[in-house]
């Protein structure tokens, strides 16, 4: 299914070449973590480390290693890896630094990253400026510092781009299984994806996470997003960085809302990766995940003795994309006879105190909040670290429950200090879901229950870069047109004394002058007007043509719809509250071309004037066939000139009971292709 990786990332012999503080590190840990294969050190001076003699060549090696680590500097390493490569072993990792990560100082570091690559022909490696790989499941490690990993059967993935990071996650005392840490260095060779890719072939990975600073190949990452979902492996993302698209000046208004954040939103969403902001809520969605698999519904239940609790969890989840059913009739009757009748029934639940420390009538009371409709049931319990006393009893009973109703339960921590590790895991041990902070769980459920099957057709691949250059409003709707884009009757006049040629439009009209991409902003738009208005309307337009257009009226609410290319993810469609006032409302969703008109129909629903579209308070609605068909044209405009379009916009669609009419439209075309 993609590069094998399986002698790197289980090998039976090891080579450990220079002989630095790192290259001591490597075979340490390899002894402290008990790897039972042979390891071997390469070193020109014959020095030993740790009872492992050093031959002076790799020539001299016992055996061809599976796995190599090269700690020597960046010239030697291109060297070293060119002759493992020829000796036929199974991969090294690159720890030297100064390759494509410093281009910027050394203009000679990219030109030596290519020849590492070159050198290493078919053998695969990692890196280089990379710490390598831990495999806690088989305690094989080419890892050149300290780490808090534990051996393990199995577990998840992590995949970072930051060594720094990965170290830091191996020293979560959360409970998470880690069964497999690789930072990935430059990726000079070997990408993150294929990477997951091969970890797809052990079934021992639960879920795979991904320390991603930038996508890059779209199709590789969407083969992985397929693998992932036939194997049934949750892939969960914690995306960083922006790339220079977002921070550029932009021409269109699409651009600006559709910067590289929304291209890597957009790609995460169509892969069916789930996507968290933060260290903590990644680790807890990982162990979520670890412990259930994707939840099958948002409804939670949430059970506390404390009625500010209660409130906590209530008012932490607004806004997100979870919520608390009412209680059932059937949940309201079992509770009662579980609790009595002092306690008001409800979701969050505050249970007060009198069955506290009885495990059987915590296990009864906490039952029926583990109801088939509930995607989890989230208890809220803090372990004091003084003296856990009682508390005990709340572990045994939420692992009862977990047991006896066969349902996702997790136990939170409203501070991660009061989830002791032990009682972590003693919890997941039992399947039960051990969670530090109530944020952390509502983001981890929300996350866990969102999570959908990739869409089957690869995102359309951006292509090369082009200089660009702006067509007239004119010229980009009549593209738009001829691919169904429905466009206001118009004529171009070349100066004021043609507007003549404007006798068969219908008044209202409107006036505009073309060449300009923001033309509200330089006061080079005029509505309302008569045919008589024209000529002195123009006197205060900046420009060489003008474009007259009959005025569209009964409009509903005004869209934008735009497409702009995304370098590293493809081409960003975007959606949006149209008009003058696009930024200020910030009210925008993106997708990834191609969409399909079901996907345009669920993105509009995401916008807050959607409400508007379907007729807000009795007002007369948009057609949404309309506004779908014309979305469907931008596209199938942008499809068919790919290769030469960088941006497309209409702003704004004008929305009426009947139809969608792009009442302004601009278009960045390849310099090269401009009529």
């Amino acid at each position: 299914m993609g590069k094998d990786l399986s002698r790197l990332f289980q090998p039976r012999s090891v080579a450990v070449i220079g002989g630095g503080a790192w290259c001591r590190q490597v075979i340490r840990q390899a002894h402290k973590m008990g790897f039972a294969g042979r390891i071997h050190l390469v070193h020109p001076r014959g020095i030993s480390i740790d009872g492992v003699p050093a031959v002076a060549d790799p020539d001299d090696l016992p055996d061809v290693p599976d796995a190599a680590f090269i700690g020597v500097n960046r010239t030697a390493t291109v060297d070293t890896v060119r002759r493992l490569s020829a000796m036929g072993a199974g991969g090294a990792v690159c720890f030297a630094s100064g390759f494509s990560e410093a281009s910027s100082e050394d203009p000679g570091a990219r030109d030596l990253q290519a020849t590492l690559v070159a050198a290493a022909g078919a053998m695969p490696i990692l890196g280089p400026n990379c710490y390598g790989f831990i495999n806690a499941m088989d305690a094989a490690l080419l890892w050149p510092d300290q780490h808090g990993c534990n051996r393990v059967s199995g577990g998840v993935a992590i995949l970072t781009q930051s060594s720094n990071i990965a170290i830091n996650l191996t020293m979560q005392l959360r409970g998470l299984p880690i069964a497999f840490i690789a930072a990935c260095g430059n990726m000079a060779q070997t990408s993150q994806a294929e990477i997951a890719m091969a970890l797809l072939e052990d079934p021992r990975i639960t879920v795979i996470g991904l320390h991603v600073e930038g996508f890059g190949d779209t199709a590789g990452w969407h083969a992985l997003a397929l693998r992932a979902y036939e194997k049934g492996v949750p892939l969960v993302a914690l995306k960083v960085g922006a790339s220079d698209q977002a921070q550029r000046a932009t021409v269109s208004h699409t651009a600006s809302l559709a910067g590289s954040d929304a291209g890597a939103d957009a790609l995460m969403q169509r892969l069916g990766i789930a996507r968290l902001h933060d260290l903590p809520s990644f680790l807890e969605t990982l162990k979520l995940l670890h412990c259930n698999g994707p939840l099958e519904m948002p409804a939670l239940s949430c059970i506390s003795c404390s009625g500010g609790e209660a409130s906590l969890a209530a008012d932490t989840a607004r806004g997100m994309g979870v919520h608390f059913p009412p209680l059932e009739e059937a949940q309201k009757t079992a509770l009662s006879g579980a609790l009595g009748p002092r306690v008001a029934l409800s979701n969050p639940l505050d249970y007060h105190t009198y069955i506290w420390g009885d495990v059987a009538k915590m296990t009864a009371a906490w039952m029926p909040m583990a109801a088939s409709h509930i995607g989890l049931l989230i208890l809220v319990v803090d372990y004091p670290h003084t003296d856990a006393g009682d508390w005990s009893a709340a572990t045994e009973a939420a692992i009862a429950v977990r047991h006896i109703a066969g349902r996702p339960v997790a136990v939170v921590a409203t501070l991660p200090e009061l989830m002791p590790p032990e009682v972590s895991a003693a919890l997941m041990a039992a399947g039960v879901t051990p969670i530090c902070g109530l944020r952390e769980a509502m983001l981890a459920a929300e996350s866990a229950a969102a999570l959908q099957p990739p869409q089957p057709v690869p995102p359309l691949a951006p292509g090369t870069d082009r200089a660009a250059a702006l067509l007239s409003e004119a010229a980009a709707k009549a593209l738009l047109r001829d691919h169904g884009v429905d466009i206001p009757r118009h004529v171009v006049v070349a100066d004021t004394g043609q507007f003549s040629r404007a006798d068969d439009l219908s008044a209202p009209l409107v006036l505009k002058g073309q060449g300009l991409a923001h033309k509200s902003e330089a006061d080079a738009v005029h509505l309302n007007l008569s045919h008589t208005d024209l000529a002195q309307a123009a006197q205060r337009i900046d420009a060489k043509s003008f474009l007259v257009e009959e005025m569209v009226q009964s409009a509903v609410a005004e869209l934008l719809l735009g497409v702009a290319r995304d370098p590293a993810h493809g081409f960003v469609l975007t959606l949006g509250t149209g008009g003058v006032l696009t930024e200020l409302w910030q009210d925008s969703t993106s997708l990834l071309l191609p969409v399909t008109g079901a996907d345009v129909r669920a993105a509009l629903t995401r916008l807050k004037t959607y409400p508007l579209l379907t007729g807000y308070r009795g007002k007369p609605a948009a057609s949404i066939d309309a506004i779908v068909e014309a979305t469907m044209a931008l596209q199938a405009c942008v499809i068919a000139h790919h290769d030469r379009i960088a941006e497309a916009e209409i702003n704004p669609l004008m929305c009426t009971p009947t139809g969608a009419i792009a009442a302004d439209a601009l278009i960045l075309i390849a310099a090269d292709d401009k009529p």
